[in-house]
C-alpha cells in the first residue's frame, strides 16, 4: 500500500497543500469562527471571464454568517454590562440569526427566546429547538416590524431580557469591517472591482464596504434583494421565497448613500443559481447565494472579462431541503 507521506523526514501529507500546524485544538467551539476561505467560483469565472470569488460562510460552526455577529454582539454586550449572568436573548430574526444565538446561547449558558416568521424552513426552526432554545413563530415576513417593536416593550417590562437588535446594532457591521471585511482584504492581492451581497440586516454589506473603503479599494458596492419585496428599490415590501434577505423594510443600518447599486433577484432566479452551485460547483448553499451569484454575475457582464468582483455564501443549502 503506498505510503500517504512524502519520505523528507517532514511527514508531509501528499494531498495537503500546506504543512499541518502543530496545534489543532482550539480553546472552544467558538474559537473556530471566522477564517473562512475565499473560494473561486469555476462555474460563473467561466460564464463571465471574470475573478469571481466567494466568502464561504457556510463553514463556520452554526453554518451561516450569522456566526459572527451572534459571538461579537453577545461578546460585546457582556463587556458592557448589558447582558448579565442568567440573562435571556431575545431576538427577530428571518433564521439564521436565531440559530446562531442559539449556538451561542447554548455555550455561554443563556437562555434565547427566537422569533421568527412561520414560513422559513423546517430545518431552520428545527435547529434553533435543537439548540435548546425557544421557538416563537409569526404568521407573516412582513410582521417583523411589528414583532420588534414587541420585543423592545418586553425589554423594558424585564432587565434581564438582552436585544441584540440585529437589524439597528453597529455592532453588527462593525463585526464585518474587523472580520469579514478584513479577512477579504488579507485574502486578495490587488484591486476589488464590485463588492456584492444580499441586505438582511445590513451589517454584512455595510461593514464590508467600510473595510473595503478604508483599505483605499474604489470598488462598487451592490445591494442584493427579492425583486418580489424590493423596498430599498422604491417598491411595496411582499412575500418571497429568498430566506435571509429582504424582510419588508430597510434596516436602519443599511446607508443608501455607501450603495452604487441595488441588484434584483426573484425567488426563482435564486433557486436555480443555488441548485446550480451544488450540481457544477460541489457547493451546497442556500438559496440566497443564488441570489448572491446572480447579481454577481450579471454585475460582471456589465463590466466586462479580467475584473474581480467578491461576494458571499452566507450558509448551507441543507436547511433548505424541505422548501
Amino acid at each position: 500500500m503506498k505510503s500517504l507521506y512524502k519520505n523528507d523526514g517532514n511527514r508531509t501529507l501528499l494531498d495537503c497543500p500546506r504543512r499541518i500546524p502543530t496545534c489543532l485544538v482550539p480553546a472552544g467551539v467558538l474559537d473556530t469562527l471566522g477564517h473562512t476561505p475565499l473560494l473561486p467560483i469555476k462555474s460563473a469565472c467561466q460564464a463571465t471571464g471574470c475573478k469571481i470569488l466567494a466568502k464561504a460562510e457556510y463553514m463556520n460552526p452554526g453554518g451561516s454568517v450569522k456566526d459572527r455577529i451572534a459571538r461579537f454582539i453577545v461578546t460585546q454586550a457582556e463587556q458592557r454590562g448589558e447582558l448579565k449572568p442568567g440573562g435571556t436573548i431575545l431576538e427577530v430574526t428571518s433564521g439564521n440569526t436565531g440559530i446562531a444565538l442559539s449556538m451561542v446561547g447554548a455555550i455561554k449558558g443563556y437562555k434565547v427566546v427566537v422569533v421568527m416568521p412561520a414560513s422559513v424552513s423546517a430545518e431552520r426552526r428545527n435547529m434553533i429547538q435543537a439548540f435548546g432554545a425557544e421557538l416563537r413563530l409569526i404568521e407573516r415576513l412582513t410582521g417583523i416590524q411589528a414583532a420588534v417593536e414587541e420585543a423592545e416593550q418586553q425589554a423594558v417590562e424585564d432587565p434581564m431580557i438582552f436585544l441584540p437588535r440585529q437589524f439597528s446594532n453597529p455592532d453588527n457591521a462593525l463585526c464585518h469591517q474587523q472580520t469579514t471585511g478584513a479577512e477579504i482584504l488579507a485574502q486578495l492581492s490587488g484591486p476589488i472591482d464590485a463588492f456584492v451581497t444580499g441586505v438582511g440586516t445590513g451589517g454584512t454589506l455595510m461593514g464590508v464596504a467600510r473595510a473595503l473603503s478604508r483599505a483605499g479599494q474604489r470598488c462598487r458596492i451592490v445591494a442584493v434583494e427579492a425583486a418580489e419585496s424590493a423596498v430599498m428599490s422604491g417598491e411595496a415590501p411582499g412575500e418571497h421565497g429568498i430566506q435571509g434577505l429582504a424582510d419588508g423594510f430597510i434596516p436602519e443600518l443599511v446607508r443608501l448613500d455607501a450603495i452604487n447599486e441595488v441588484a434584483t433577484v426573484t425567488t426563482s432566479e435564486a433557486r436555480e443559481r443555488a441548485k446550480r452551485l451544488a450540481q457544477e460547483d460541489g457547493l451546497l448553499v442556500g438559496i440566497s447565494a443564488g441570489a448572491n451569484l446572480v447579481a454577481t454575475e450579471r454585475v460582471a457582464e456589465r463590466m466586462g472579462p479580467g475584473h474581480t468582483l467578491v461576494t458571499i455564501l452566507p450558509d448551507r443549502g441543507e436547511r433548505y431541503l424541505s422548501v
